[in-house]
């Protein structure tokens, strides 16, 4: 009997009432995907293997993130890069909590409903600790706040200015959410002008009522295409290996050219944990190269694509 899949946005917040895991916040949860952990996963292959987080630099970092109660997507997200991005004394803030108000079938970020209200004080803590830790280019993300009108843009606005105060000269990525299509949330952030305005549509639109459920594909173009439009750098990332065919990340990559986008991202998806949408495919890393060639011919300025390719992985390059 083939087992129920049950997609993200068919579980109720108010009705996930099951065990925390380790680590997690209050009531905040990893919602299950799949009804049942998946079995007989594929293997992975030795191209995807990663070196663990080491070194005293590595060590570091941890602290300064801990003692400033700050959040890495690199953590919540379980990064394969971790050990290589940290070591080097890098790493992607996550702000306005860890907690999501959406459950996409290939995050690792716990879904629930955040403490109300915004922290205030977050911008201040990721400006010192980019200030501590010498970055001079600083990648700044957060979880969805959907609950909020506002989706929390004015704290990505505030970090911004607060990493330029303290840090002269360190450039900023922002890798932002949709807002809902809440144009004016949009453009609190695109008024505090990072020099690089990221959003990811993550894989090909047939797959969005199972991949990201409570996303559209076309909204997240327009979120491109407006910051575009107002003289930002532009990027956006993808994850293969979900089910797409080659011809949809083409057809993805002119959607791509023809909003003007600088920069694009093409990795491999990682099941994060069992009870999340399995791997359809380890795609080698010879059609990972064949996409960066097929990408920059058709226009995108710089396509970083590879196996273990992240959003804000040599995000330092790309600006």
């Amino acid at each position: 009997m083939e087992k129920k899949v049950f997609l993200p946005g068919e579980i109720e917040l108010s009705e996930a009432r099951v065990p925390r895991p380790a680590g997690g916040d209050g009531d905040m949860i990893e919602l299950p995907v799949v009804d049942a952990p998946q079995t007989g996963r594929l293997a992975r292959p030795d191209w995807l293997r990663v070196k663990l987080p080491y070194g005293e630099q590595y060590k570091n970092l941890v602290e300064t993130i801990d003692s400033h109660q700050l959040h890495t997507v690199c953590q919540s997200a379980r990064c394969p890069n971790m050990g290589e991005c940290w070591t080097a004394g890098t790493a992607t803030f996550m702000i306005l909590g860890n907690v999501c108000t959406r459950s996409c079938g290939f995050c690792a970020v716990l879904t629930g409903r955040p403490d109300e209200g915004l922290d205030w004080d977050e911008p201040n803590r990721v400006a010192d600790a980019v200030r501590i830790m010498g970055i001079r280019h600083a990648v700044v993300t957060s979880v969805n706040r959907d609950e909020r009108k506002d989706g929390g843009a004015p704290i990505f606005a505030e970090t911004i200015r607060k990493i330029r105060e303290v840090t002269p000269g360190c450039t900023v990525e922002v890798l932002i959410p949709d807002f809902r299509g809440l144009w004016d949330a949009l453009q609190i952030v695109l008024d505090a002008r990072p020099e690089l305005l990221n959003h990811n549509v993550e894989t090909v639109p047939r797959l969005y009522k199972r991949v990201r459920p409570q996303a559209n594909y076309q909204r997240s173009l327009d979120v491109l295409k407006r910051a575009k439009d107002q003289g930002l750098r532009t990027k956006s990332g993808i994850m293969v290996g979900l089910g797409e065919t080659r011809d949809e990340v083409e057809e993805l990559m002119s959607d791509f050219v023809s909003i003007g986008l600088d920069v694009m991202t093409i990795g491999q998806y990682l099941q994060p944990t069992r009870m999340h949408l399995p791997v359809e495919e380890f795609v080698h890393p010879d059609l990972f190269r064949r996409y960066k060639e097929i990408g920059e011919a058709k226009g995108i300025g710089h396509v970083e694509s590879g196996p273990l390719v992240r959003s804000s992985y040599h995000a330092e390059r790309h600006v």
